[in-house]
């Protein structure tokens, strides 16, 4: 399997890829998403990284955040624009709180790091929640499994294939 690997938008080579970037293409063909790996030349931990990389607005960039509910993970899939108001994010998971998980934690959830978490093809099964203000898009970026991947995806689709609930998780 062969990943896109660009240092720009425009300037782009093929390479092979690894077993996390390959979980998430299988995981998404297998929810009915092509996944097109974009990897570039440094990381895109941050929403602003990879909006820069990608050319397109922060709010395009799905943030996937692993928090803990009384417990146990949740994921919230947030516009990199967003902050996320944990009131709001612990009513939609039917919790009285949300803690932000470390990062040992969210990869022992997820089997990713921070800054590179996908929102599908997790280590474990994790309930998933949608920003709405990702649905104001036709396309929107995500983290591809590692922190130098991402790949385009229509929200309305990613939110049908992870059947996360649309909620108000902005703060």
């Amino acid at each position: 399997m062969f990943v896109l690997y660009l240092s720009s938008m425009s300037d782009a080579r093929k390479q092979l890829s690894d077993p996390k970037v390959d979980r998430v293409v299988e995981t998404g063909r297998g929810l009915g998403i092509e996944v097109t790996p974009v990897t570039f030349d440094e990381d895109t931990r941050t929403a602003a990284d990879a909006a820069r990389k990608v050319g397109c607005d922060v709010a395009q960039i799905v943030k996937s955040l692993v928090f803990e509910a009384e417990g146990r993970p949740v994921l919230l899939l947030v516009s990199g624009a967003n902050r996320v108001d944990l009131t709001k994010g612990a009513a939609a998971a039917g919790v009285e709180a949300l803690d932000k998980a470390d990062a040992d934690a969210a990869r022992s959830a997820t089997g990713f790091s921070i800054g590179a978490t996908p929102p599908f093809g997790h280590a474990t099964s994790i309930p998933v929640f949608m920003d709405a203000d990702l649905l104001a898009f036709d396309e929107v970026w995500a983290a591809a499994g590692r922190p130098d991947s991402v790949f385009r995806v229509n929200p309305k689709k990613l939110q049908e294939a992870t059947g996360a609930p649309v909620v108000d998780l902005t703060a």
